[in-house]
């Protein structure tokens, strides 16, 4: 394991791209910033984290036998390291909200943004980017944000838990090339925030109530509206009414 640490960067997806163009790096090449000034989500969102206090690291896994139709096994795979690793230092109430965000309760403590590079039917591998709130205490703009110091009231050594948290991730994603995917599936099925209940979505403009059931092989969510009939949604698709 190769770990990087910068004081700043602009985004560490786009630092450890830079440094792939320009240099053959190894498999599980870590990029840790302290400083991330423009940090990047999902659907193009901003990932803002007060210097100092959080975790914002990026990864470079290599894959030689992943297919490409596989590559949302990858996301299932990152989710569930994080979600033990918070876990393992009794978080509470925690849940993996599609596709990839962890939460404690209704509360956004991880966001996790990964960038596959494909060759041909394969792929060749992804740029896993995650970023934990972990000792910041105020969100004033993220009202839907917390961080482990508000949720249990404790001061956490970042490096303790980038450590642990990059075992755990280096275990789940040997698992991809392992045969081993129908575990990483359940688990993370199992996991699911409101699986199975009933609350309200957005899609197309309109709000509908349904029942996530879960998602398929493709990574689409699968939400049961009335009759018992089931639809898929993509990323951009279908939205949560919290």
């Amino acid at each position: 394991m190769n770990i990087i640490k910068v004081s700043a960067t602009d985004s560490t997806n786009l630092h450890l791209k830079r440094m792939l163009q320009d240099s053959s790096l190894k498999d599980f090449t870590v990029l840790v910033a302290e400083t991330q000034q423009q940090g990047r989500g999902q659907g193009g969102s901003h990932w803002t984290t007060e210097s100092g206090k959080n975790l914002t690291f990026s990864v470079l896994k290599r894959f030689n036998n992943l297919l490409a139709k596989d590559q949302f096994l990858v996301s299932m795979a990152v989710s569930l390291a994080i979600y033990k690793a918070l876990n393992a230092i009794q978080i509470p109430d925690l849940s993996i909200k599609w596709p990839n965000d962890i939460l404690s309760g209704s509360r956004k403590l991880c966001g996790i943004l990964i960038e596959n590079t494909l060759k041909g039917s394969q792929l060749k591998h992804s740029i896993i980017g995650i970023g934990v709130n972990i000792n910041q205490e105020s969100f004033d703009s993220l009202p839907n944000a917390s961080s482990l110091t508000l949720i249990s009231g404790k001061t956490y050594d970042l490096d303790i838990l980038l450590d642990e948290i990059l075992l755990r991730l280096k275990k789940q994603l040997a698992l991809l090339e392992e045969n081993t995917v129908a575990t990483l599936d359940t688990q993370y099925q199992q996991l699911l925030f409101r699986k199975d209940k009933s609350a309200i979505y957005k899609i197309k403009d309109q709000q509908v109530e349904g029942i996530i059931r879960g998602v398929n092989k493709e990574g689409r969510l699968l939400l049961e509206q009335g009759s018992q009939s089931i639809e898929s949604y993509g990323f951009k698709e279908i939205a949560y009414c919290l």
